[in-house]
This record gives C-alpha cells, sequence and structure tokens, in this order.
C-alpha cells in the first residue's frame, strides 16, 4: 500500500507547528484510520527519522504524524533552538488535538511512537494525555538520564555553570549555543570522540545521508538546565497503563538508550511486546533499510492490536 503526504499546520497557543501527515494512498475513505504522533529525537526535524518511520507506518495502512518541535525546523517559537523537554512533551498533546479532528481519522484509535529522546518524551506524555492508547519506542532515551551522565564534575556543578552563563547572557543580550554534535568527523577527530556512535551519529545528522534543510545542530545553552533536572520515566509505573512496546539496538554501545529501553520495559505496567534488533547500532535504527524495515513491521503489528 503506497503512501501520500500531506502538509499540515497544528495551532499550539501563539504559534504554530509544522507537520507532515503520511496517509495510506488507497485507504477505504469510509472506514475510520487508525493513527499515530510521532515524536523524534532531540535535534531532529520532520524529515528525517520521523518521516523514515511515518512514511512506512503509512504503506501499512495506518496513518503517522509527525512534526517540527516548537522552537525547531519549520516551526514557530522564539527564541529559536530551544530544546525543552516539557515543551517537547507538549507539542505531542497539541499534536493529537490536530490529528483527532482531520476527518478519516478515528480519534479513539490514536498511539504514540517515539524515538530516542522523541521516546522519553512520548512516554512522558502518555502518562499523564490517556487519548494516546499504546505507545511505540525505538531505541527510547531518557535525555534527562543522559546529560546528568555527561557532567564530568556532576550535574549540581553543570547547574552552577549554567545560572553563571545565562546570568552573562542577560547582560550580555547574546543567547549562547552549543553543538549536538560535531559539525564534521574531523572535529570528533580532533576533540577526542572516535567512538562509533558518535561517528554514525555525524555520518547521519551532518552529511548528506540524513542532513537535513532546517536542522541546525545547535541547541539553546539555557535549555540544558531544564534537561538537566528531566525524569522521562517518572511516575510511569502508576500513571502510564497504555500497553507498551519497547524496540532496542542489539549493539548496545554508548548512548544509553539500550538501558533505558530495558528500563522502561521493567517499570511499565502494560509491557507487552519487546525486541532486541541483533546487529544494529542506536543510529542504525534511524534509517538502515534492514533494521528500520524490522522494527515498523514490529510496530505496525503492535498499533493493529492495540488501536
Amino acid at each position: 500500500m503506497p503512501a501520500m503526504l500531506q502538509h499540515i499546520t497544528i495551532p499550539r497557543g501563539p504559534i504554530h507547528l509544522a507537520a507532515d501527515l503520511h496517509l495510506p494512498d488507497d485507504a477505504d475513505s469510509s472506514t475510520p484510520l487508525r493513527a499515530v504522533v510521532l515524536s523524534t529525537p532531540g535535534s531532529s526535524v520532520k524529515e528525517q527519522i520521523g518521516a523514515n518511520y511515518a512514511s512506512r507506518l503509512a504503506a501499512r495502512g495506518i496513518a503517522a504524524l509527525v512534526f517540527d518541535p516548537a522552537h525547531q525546523g519549520q516551526s514557530g517559537g522564539e527564541p529559536r533552538d530551544l530544546e525543552d523537554p516539557y515543551r517537547r512533551g507538549e507539542d505531542i498533546s497539541y499534536a493529537l488535538d490536530a490529528l483527532t479532528t482531520i476527518p478519516g481519522i478515528d480519534p479513539h484509535r490514536v498511539g504514540v511512537l517515539g524515538i530516542c529522546a522523541g521516546g522519553g518524551y512520548a512516554v512522558h506524555t502518555a502518562r499523564t494525555d490517556h487519548r494516546i492508547k499504546a505507545v511505540g519506542t525505538v531505541v527510547p532515551a531518557d535525555i534527562g538520564t543522559a546529560f546528568r551522565g555527561f557532567q564530568p564534575d556532576g550535574p549540581a556543578t553543570a547547574l552552577d555553570a549554567l545560572a553563571d552563563a545565562r546570568t552573562e547572557e542577560i547582560r550580555s543580550g547574546e543567547p549562547a549555543r552549543v553543538n549536538w554534535l560535531p559539525d564534521t568527523l574531523e572535529d570528533a577527530a580532533a576533540a577526542g570522540l572516535t567512538d562509533i556512535d558518535t561517528t554514525q551519529a555525524i555520518t547521519y545528522y551532518r552529511t548528506e545521508r540524513g542532513i537535513a534543510e532546517h536542522t541546525t545542530n545547535r541547541r539553546l545553552a539555557r535549555g540544558d538546565s531544564l534537561l538537566l533536572g528531566y525524569d522521562a520515566f517518572h511516575l510511569v509505573d502508576p500513571l502510564m497503563t497504555q500497553p507498551l512496546q519497547v524496540i532496542l539496538a542489539g549493539r548496545v554501545g554508548t548512548t544509553g538508550s539500550y538501558d533505558a529501553g530495558m528500563r522502561l520495559w521493567k517499570t511499565a505496567p502494560n509491557p507487552v511486546d519487546l525486541m532486541v534488533i541483533d546487529g544494529a547500532g542506536h543510529y542504525e535504527m534511524y534509517d538502515e533499510p534492514e533494521y528500520v524495515d524490522a522494527a515498523v513491521e514490529r510496530l505496525a503489528r503492535f498499533y493493529v492490536a492495540h488501536l
């Protein structure tokens, strides 16, 4: 079943989110579609990983909506390049608002799919937005745990430095931005970052393989204090009653997504399907057809069974 694409705009308070709705091309118009909202990795835009999964889900008969987060890509919101985990969760709920009003979509059969940091955002949102009827995740990450682990002198010391930096930013009027990744493999090597996950991340995000027009590879530094205090899986046990699917890359690597996914699997009250894709690395789950196709085949069965 081929898929077709519609560009839509999602109202989000005073701003709008730019979104793409992937639809089955030959769906029966008399039968409302089950649908999924995609929550994508930090720094990514809708034309990247989200499109790889959304188009494949649509080809399997499931409508899939992928959007640029507020402050990023083609979506509105100032300041630009802000990665606010709480607003990322709100974005999902606004996307649900829009999706459930689209003709041909069954508002009672809507799930969410979160990838990498988007997996944590999807879980965090599903705890309290029970319009979400099923939660799928691929290499899910808890960005808060990850960021706290990146601080050589500990997260509290990092927060002290961020406080000083924000005070200076207010005085100077110049917001500080930092790279998500080194811009080139040469920059990474110069910084001593030669592990396979960093190399594969740069190869995906910063070369023709995966780079997209509206991605910047920059993050507003002031948002890091929010990330350092975030726990994507907080209160999952009592609140997230929806069926859960977790898909992990078999090569564990350094991203933390394998450990995060297993933590989620053991914590959630209604885990129904766990898949580990042998041989795959975290970033190979973004676009390598062998691995993405295997994940989507399993995801489609999960959504058909639970939506």
